[in-house]
């Protein structure tokens, strides 16, 4: 039998064909679950409204909303890249199905591609959301877009890394209770509702060096104060990003 008799020919798609169409699976796994709809939408969303509705929390000179945005936005790209990943990607290796997925044409590192490709577009669908909520508030951003896309990535990138490190190393019932516990601490404790400067000064300067204030704050430099590259929290987060995705390579158990 000649070469060329079978058509279409048995072997496996090209590989950004590949990438993209579990790309889209994933993308339309994570839209489905309401659990992380939930987290990933909602309760930013939620936020946003309403501690920009009521006077809870004092966020200082200048309207709560402009204050606040920068900040929800943080949270969104955490709830997405850190915790929504990391107990997804943690009960498909509980189940085997990374295990599955491992042994078919798709590469792993391609398999993460399009884990990461699947937050981004998630990532796009919150910012345009609670952006339009935001202006419909009042909000009046001013800075360099440009900017803010570098932190919006290098944030996606920091937390996207955390997250596949938890998922790759504890069991599934830890990774959902400890992904929980941290976006709860770094919701309170990330300059994201509640401005930094309301802590002690010795907490002020270990809470500054989280990803999520990072984020939040380099968001808000920008976006309420007009500010230029904030080189700092931009290295901060290339830091976080660097420690995090590198120790998720070399330390994530696919068993």
């Amino acid at each position: 039998m000649s070469a060329g008799t079978y058509a279409p020919r048995p072997a496996a798609a090209p590989l950004s064909r590949m990438i993209a169409a579990q790309a889209a699976l994933e993308t339309r796994m994570l839209l489905r679950n309401g659990e992380q709809l939930l987290l990933t939408v909602i309760i930013p969303t939620l936020l946003l409204v309403l501690f920009s509705a009521v006077d809870i929390v004092d966020t200082g000179a200048g309207r709560s909303v402009d204050f606040l945005t920068p900040g929800v936005l943080a949270l969104a790209v955490m709830s997405t890249a850190f915790t929504g990943q990391a107990i997804a990607t943690g009960f498909e290796r509980r189940y085997g199905v990374l295990k599955r997925l491992g042994a078919s044409p798709l590469p792993r590192w391609a398999l993460m591609t399009a884990k990461t490709l699947s937050v981004l577009v998630t990532e796009v669908l919150q910012v345009v959301l609670l952006t339009v909520i935001a202006f419909a508030l009042g909000w009046s951003p001013h800075g360099n877009p440009l900017a803010v896309v570098l932190l919006l990535v290098l944030g996606t990138a920091a937390f996207s890394g955390l997250g596949l490190l938890m998922a790759g190393t504890l069991r599934a019932e830890a990774t959902l209770a400890a992904a929980n516990l941290v976006f709860l601490l770094l919701l309170v404790g990330g300059g994201v509702i509640v401005p930094l400067d309301k802590f002690p000064d010795a907490a002020q300067s270990v809470l500054g060096l989280l990803p999520i204030s990072a984020l939040s704050n380099g968001l808000r430099d920008i976006l309420q104060h007009g500010a230029g590259m904030p080189w700092g929290d931009l290295g901060v987060l290339a830091a976080w990003a660097v420690l995090g995705l590198g120790a998720a390579a070399k330390f994530f158990r696919w068993e």
